[in-house]
């Protein structure tokens, strides 16, 4: 059941979920860390008597656990992904995808650039860390068996994916702005000088003007995207302390 719980963050967790690892490497990696855990998590958390019929839901609850955890803690960069995806649609990058090995998936150009600087702002601010503290932590407050369907955290889930949305906005806000001056200006002239063929240099400045602005602006960026991890990794750690069945905290 411990390795059940750990074996949940691995699934939705970017870059721990990635298909880039080896399935084999991050199998290796949950056992090792349920091997580390296993003598910390006090004995009466875990159900006295266990027979086959209630084991499967048992560890599909653990399982759940550890997916509820990954995935509020990975949505932050997914918004920073979501926010690249606007700045690269305003700029007229939308046909310039490429493979995204993190998430499975094709992607704007802008949008995996921002989202591979959101891993290393993720590493940086200590996020994979901290989420397995918050894993360490649940086994505390959390008894095995004991997670119900009532316990998911919906509220949580919906005020990170709200702040989230709110993210991506503030991050593609500039460029956003900038590209719609840009047109603007370009629709001006093109009624004032129609010799002037703006479809042929319109798209160059609108890429050439928000790349520079992403430029100047990607420190900023930065420590949005830190701010914002770090709160959304409070958020799930008082939910897990907030079980308080032990009300021991693991250090």
């Amino acid at each position: 059941m411990i390795l059940a719980r750990i074996t949940g963050i691995f699934l939705f967790t970017p870059l721990l979920s990635s298909n880039s690892i080896p399935v084999l490497f991050k199998a290796m990696l949950a056992f090792m860390f349920a091997v580390a855990i296993f003598p910390f998590v006090p004995t009466h958390t875990l159900p006295e008597v266990i027979d086959l019929p209630s084991l499967a839901p048992m560890l599909f609850t653990e399982l759940l656990i550890g997916l509820i955890i990954g995935l509020i803690a990975g949505l932050p960069m997914v918004a920073i992904q979501m926010g690249g995806y606007l700045m690269g649609y305003q700029m007229g990058l939308s046909l310039a995808e490429s493979f995204n090995p993190e998430l499975d998936t094709n992607s704007s150009v802008v949008g995996q650039l921002l989202f591979y600087l959101s891993i290393f702002i993720y590493i940086t601010v200590g996020g994979f860390e901290t989420i397995f503290i918050i894993l360490a932590d649940s086994f505390f407050t959390i008894g095995s068996g004991t997670f119900g369907a009532g316990d998911t955290p919906v509220e949580l889930l919906l005020s990170v994916l709200n702040s989230g949305f709110e993210l991506a906005i503030q991050v593609a806000s500039p460029i956003m702005a900038v590209v719609s001056l840009l047109m603007i200006s370009m629709g001006f002239i093109m009624k004032t000088m129609p010799q002037i063929n703006i479809m042929s240099i319109g798209f160059s400045i609108q890429i050439i003007a928000g790349l520079s602005i992403m430029m100047v602006l990607i420190g900023t960026i930065g420590m949005i995207a830190g701010d914002e991890m770090l709160n959304v990794l409070e958020e799930v750690h008082a939910w897990v302390l907030s079980f308080g069945m032990i009300g021991v905290r693991h250090g």
